[in-house]
């Protein structure tokens, strides 16, 4: 497979059909996810995201065409065990996904079932809570933490696997805007320290927001794609897709259809706040 050095993930011409459906949940979509990369991937309910999430993952296997996880054909049997080391998935609920009554256990759980050796399973779980900042809670039981601090735990079993890629599906879903906060840090500076790519499926426009690219699914296909400024500025278009856009481009998006000069890419509150000074000094 051509350029693996590049590329983490690359989905070609991908349909996933479940059985008894009408249409494709995945319809005919080719993509990549380049190394290091910070993927958002967005669309209504049942536009097909989680799903693709899951195809990556090898959880589901392809009805048609094909995805490559470093390498690797998810529809090979034989190398589902691998490809799950490469690429780890963290769920909505992190209650479906710890399984230990203590932390450090939970982060053990899956270097143990690989045969991982005790010396060097001791050193991982350090590694990955340490990486986490929950390295304090170690001894702890899962169901004494927080909503974010169990989604953390959840991320460090996943990264104890040291995964090339790790796609987390809804898995701010179940959190207050503290615990969201709490692993989107986690996760940005895993990416940008360690340099793992990152597949986020999620419906809060301010998380796609701070991603290096933007899917839109729609009707199991990609119906926008580009840097999250290239997106959300069609406000309109992602309205139509039955999505938000995030709050300072909305408002950039008011003050322009009143008349404003102000720039329609606006993300985040500081540009928002430069664009007002700007404007300010002109007056």
């Amino acid at each position: 497979m051509a350029n693996l050095e590049e590329n983490r993930i690359i989905a070609s011409n991908l349909v996933y059909t479940y059985p008894e459906a009408k249409k494709n949940a995945v319809d005919d979509v080719s993509m990549r996810v380049k190394r290091g990369e910070f993927l958002a991937i967005l669309g209504h309910n049942g536009s097909g995201k989680s799903t693709l999430a899951k195809l990556f993952n090898a959880l589901y296997v392809p009805t048609d065409g094909t995805v490559w996880v470093c390498g690797l054909d998810t529809r090979d049997d034989d190398l589902v065990f691998d490809i799950r080391q490469h690429a780890g998935m963290v769920f909505q609920n992190p209650d479906n996904q710890i399984v230990a009554t203590v932390v450090e256990e939970d982060v053990a759980f899956g270097l143990e079932n690989n045969g991982v050796p005790p010396a060097e399973i001791r050193v991982r779980i350090d590694e990955a809570l340490r990486a986490v900042n929950m390295s304090a809670f170690a001894k702890k039981a899962p169901h004494m933490l927080s909503g974010g601090q169990k989604q953390r735990v959840a991320i460090a079993g996943v990264l104890a696997m040291k995964p090339d890629v790790i796609i987390l599906d809804e898995s701010t879903a179940m959190l207050d805007p503290s615990g969201r906060q709490e692993v989107m840090n986690t996760v940005h500076r895993l990416n940008e320290e360690e340099g793992i790519s990152v597949v986020i499926i999620t419906h809060y426009m301010a998380e796609a927001a701070t991603a290096d690219y933007v899917i839109v699914m729609d009707e199991g296909k990609i119906a926008m794609s580009g840097t999250p400024r290239e997106v959300f500025r069609q406000v309109e278009r992602v309205r139509a897709l039955g999505l938000d856009v995030p709050p300072m481009t909305d408002l950039a998006h008011m003050l322009r259809a009143d008349g404003l000069s102000i720039r329609e890419d606006v993300l985040t509150v500081d540009e928002m706040v430069e664009e007002v000074c700007r404007l300010s000094s002109k007056m």
